[in-house]
């Protein structure tokens, strides 16, 4: 697989993640010779960008904090203005297993995005209450849009092929959970294929959770409400995949 590597760019969101950043990229590296990573630093202001370097990853270091949405378009315009055919987004706290990437680009060729899902037979990542409750409900609804089952449609681990790239590099949602569902519902509604692979989560490595458990009920509001302006709003116009 390494001519497929060599056309993959690994994007890494990362917001104040100094404490492991560093060991991510080395890993990435390591385990996915020939792979181009691209730390995309996301307004932070510890040292994740001197780590990142340090590391031997291409750093784009934005001066505000945009999100994780804000932070993988701006991956996915490198990825266009390079040459890069595929981008797959790994977390850059080392709960995403670079092991695992193979499986997702192999899918490539009969789909355009690929999931990462952490509730498909493998690993024992849970959740409970209104988190899992939102969960459940978002992956019936968007399994209906993409037509085929899906279980983990909040997953940040994704594989994106050529025409997602294409697509993604303008019209990738930078809203609050707009990476994950609103992104989802873009590439159904365009025609991309969608499918899953299982795949294990890991502990965080360091760094601070983005999802408190407290915020549990806050996140199934906010879900649902992500989920009602995706389908409301208009498709991209039909060129982004030319």
């Amino acid at each position: 697989m390494p001519n497929l590597f060599a056309r993959t760019l690994i994007v890494m969101p990362a917001f104040n993640e100094e404490a492991v950043v560093g060991d991510v990229v080395r890993e990435v590296y390591a385990t996915l010779p020939g792979v181009h990573c691209l730390v995309v630093s996301d307004g932070s202001v510890d040292h994740t960008v001197a780590r990142a370097r340090a590391a031997g990853a291409t750093v784009a270091d934005l001066p505000f904090n945009l999100g994780v949405g804000g932070a993988m378009r701006a991956g996915f315009k490198y990825a266009r203005e390079n040459g890069f055919d595929n981008v797959v987004q790994i977390d850059a706290d080392g709960q995403h297993d670079p092991a695992g990437v193979p499986d997702l680009l192999a899918l490539l060729g009969e789909a355009d995005v690929v999931i990462g899902a952490r509730f498909a037979g493998v690993g024992s990542y849970t959740v409970r209450g209104p988190r899992k409750w939102a969960m459940k409900f978002l992956s019936a609804v968007l399994s209906k849009t993409a037509h085929t089952q899906l279980t983990d449609t909040t997953s940040g681990l994704k594989a994106n092929g050529p025409r997602a790239v294409a697509l993604f590099a303008d019209n990738y949602p930078a809203e609050y959970l707009g990476d994950t569902i609103e992104a989802l519902v873009i590439a159904g509604r365009s025609g991309l294929v969608i499918r899953q692979v299982p795949a294990a989560m890991r502990p965080r490595a360091g760094g601070t959770p983005s999802h408190a458990p407290i915020k549990a009920a806050v996140y199934l509001g906010r879900a649902m409400m992500a989920l009602a302006i995706a389908y409301l709003r208009p498709l991209p116009k039909a060129g982004a995949l030319e």
